[in-house]
């Protein structure tokens, strides 16, 4: 398993009317613990979520689902693997 950072930037005219689905959605991953982290940048103009998948693929597979990109509200999308190494939420070695 890896870790990934999901970065999007919204498609604002849709944004609130999808919004309920999608974070429905997205807590049905964190409850499965696929989500460690997500929410909307403090301008409003896009969302972070910290994705753990079996490989890029596969959480491909996943943000296909996500009402967002379903109903047209992902304006650009990001996906870089991450490396998580010290904190809180990082098991000690």
């Amino acid at each position: 398993m890896a870790w990934y950072l999901v970065e999007i930037r919204y498609v604002q005219e849709k944004l609130a009317d999808v919004r309920p689905r999608h974070r429905e959605w997205l807590s049905q991953h964190a409850a499965e613990g696929r989500v460690a982290v997500g929410g909307p940048l403090g301008d409003g103009s896009g969302g972070l979520v910290l994705w753990q998948a079996e490989d890029e693929a596969a959480l491909e597979e996943l943000l296909g689902k996500d009402p967002y990109q379903l109903e047209g509200v992902v304006a650009e999308r990001s996906i870089r693997e991450y490396k998580p190494v010290l904190g809180a939420w990082v098991p000690q070695a």
